[in-house]
């Protein structure tokens, strides 16, 4: 089974070389890594031509933002199992993805896997939160759980099927994506107990209170357009089980 891990970038060239490494590390083949660079001007180019011979695909180009470059980064793999990695991320240890592949081969009727998540300071020198996940589906997103994104490896026919993010949601499109592929399509996943992913604070979603209710905007977006019974409870909800994190 070869897998695809998809790390989108734009000047990140404090950060890109421990996500690299940690794929390149991975004790699992064949792995197929695809970066998608939306034109970065620092040296975030220069690191990753380091690394040059383990990059299937590398693309360096303007974008519409983050989703756009990962919707570019899904249309040029070819895995059975698609992830995403952003460049601030990095995966826990070198068997992370041997056991995506296993749970995979294990469950054989699944079409996804997820796992848990930390939040880390940007200088990796401590857990903020510890995102903790459980076997769940397409009953419990309606009360406000969802997969780490991070952590969600997607059969490649179903972006075929089902459709890549979409690009008005803003920074909830990670979120219509889960809500539309467990809810709408009812997908078959597979919780994997396993520290999957370290992720670096500090993201879009979070810098201020405006990004703070940009998001809430935009989760409430996604929430409707998926026909989410009671979408402002379960939007309640989805943030209050982030308390037990800290």
């Amino acid at each position: 089974m070869k897998i695809s891990i998809i790390t989108v970038v734009y000047n990140a060239e404090l950060y890109i070389k421990d996500c690299i490494e940690s794929i390149i590390k991975q004790s699992y083949n064949p792995i197929e890594y695809v970066i998608v660079d939306g034109g970065s001007t620092d040296q975030t180019m220069n690191i990753i031509q380091q690394y040059k011979k383990h990059i299937t695909h590398l693309i360096s180009e303007k974008d519409k933002g983050l989703y756009d470059a990962i919707n570019k980064g899904i249309n040029l793999a070819s895995g059975e199992v698609i992830g995403i990695l952003n460049a601030d991320d990095m995966l826990v240890g070198n068997n992370v993805i041997a056991e995506v592949a296993k749970a995979f081969v294990i469950q054989s009727e699944t079409e996804a896997v997820y796992g848990d998540l930390n939040y880390i300071k940007p200088d990796k020198s401590k857990i903020v939160r510890q995102w903790r996940s459980r076997q769940a589906g397409f009953t419990e997103i309606v009360k406000g759980w969802m997969p780490a994104h991070p952590t969600l490896y997607i059969k490649r026919e179903l972006f075929i099927s089902n459709g890549n993010y979409a690009l008005d949601m803003g920074t909830a499109a990670d979120y219509d994506l889960i809500l539309r592929f467990f809810h709408t399509y009812k997908l078959k996943a597979t919780y994997l107990p396993l520290l999957m992913v370290n992720m670096r604070t500090g993201g879009a979603s979070n810098k201020n209170i405006a990004s703070l209710l940009n998001a809430l905007k935009n989760d409430y977006k996604a929430l409707k357009r998926n026909k989410i019974p009671n979408p402002i409870w379960v939007l309640f909800k989805k943030k209050l089980s982030k308390l037990s994190q800290f």
